[in-house]
């Protein structure tokens, strides 16, 4: 029974120092991790073409998957003939007003003229009426025709909207790359209905990966943003490597320790999440255990 803590001694020391290989622990212990999208599409649709492929490098801007626009086509030629129906509507309601207008001028010279003749009595109280009602019943017609024109404006305006939209649409059918980056996951296929905001595609920038690790309070001032610090990785079973990282972002708050991290002090209960840049030689992967020691 005596030697039940020597045979467990044994075990946990080589699981403790594996990331080392040698009695000096590191600062802090993480994985590393990358900024990784997820590429959704902003219209539901079938996907006419998809060329992409898992672990294929994509650049910014690539065109990458087109989605069936028949739909978007059809509709948008329905709204312009709207468009163009009620526009020839505008133009009879122009040419209407136009008319009437030319009514008014010519009824005003003849209700001067009348109240000219009523004054030397040589027209009759209702010949001066008369002609007074008609301008009066011309003056609204006018209204009404203005009013009829702005509704109709109003319209092909609420048409232009909905032509905007529909373009708009047809330019979501073509799916392009957000970013420079490796394709992690691929979750659909040509010919699929795929929906709005739907992942079609995960990719990540690999170039630069973050190494998360935890830090405990007492080590919190020592580490700063842009603070230099020493990365370590597994080189094989036996032997390590180093790279140069950066901190780039401390966590404003405390968390309570994850279960699979490492911290130098392992009674701590609340750490702070630290990440460190690191420019990836393409040796570290998403996931990948690692090392770091502050400088």
């Amino acid at each position: 029974m005596k030697n039940i803590p020597m045979i467990v001694a044994a075990v946990l020391l080589p699981l403790l120092f594996s990331c080392s290989g040698k009695n000096k622990r590191s600062d802090a212990y993480g994985t590393f991790e990358a900024t990784e999208i997820s590429v959704s599409p902003e219209i539901s649709g079938r996907l006419l073409a998809f060329q992409v492929e898992e672990g294929q490098n994509l650049k910014e801007g690539q065109l990458i998957a087109l989605l069936d626009s028949t739909d978007h086509v059809l509709r948008l030629q329905m709204l312009r003939a709207q468009q163009q129906a009620v526009a020839n509507k505008l133009e009879s309601l122009h040419a209407q007003a136009g008319v009437l207008e030319q009514q008014k001028t010519n009824l005003e010279v003849d209700l001067e003229r009348t109240r000219k003749l009523f004054a030397d009595q040589a027209a009759t109280q209702k010949q001066l009426d008369d002609v007074s009602g008609s301008h009066k019943l011309l003056l609204k017609q006018i209204q009404a025709v203005l009013v009829q024109r702005k509704g109709v404006s109003d319209e092909i305006e609420a048409l232009s909207q909905q032509i905007a939209q529909a373009r708009e649409n047809l330019r979501k059918c073509r799916i392009l790359n957000p970013a420079d980056g490796t394709v992690l996951e691929k979750y659909h296929e040509a010919s699929e209905m795929v929906m709005a905001g739907k992942p079609l595609y995960k990719i990540a920038d690999l170039s630069e990966m973050y190494l998360r690790v935890y830090i405990s309070g007492s080590q919190l001032p020592q580490v700063k943003i842009g603070q230099e610090a020493e990365v370590i990785i597994d080189a094989d079973k036996d032997k390590n490597r180093t790279l140069s990282g950066t901190v780039s972002w401390i966590s404003s708050s405390a968390e309570f320790t994850p279960k699979i991290i490492q911290t130098k002090e392992e009674r701590v209960n609340l750490v702070y999440a630290v990440r460190v840049r690191v420019k990836n030689d393409g040796s570290l992967k998403i996931a990948m255990p690692g090392e770091v020691n502050f400088r």
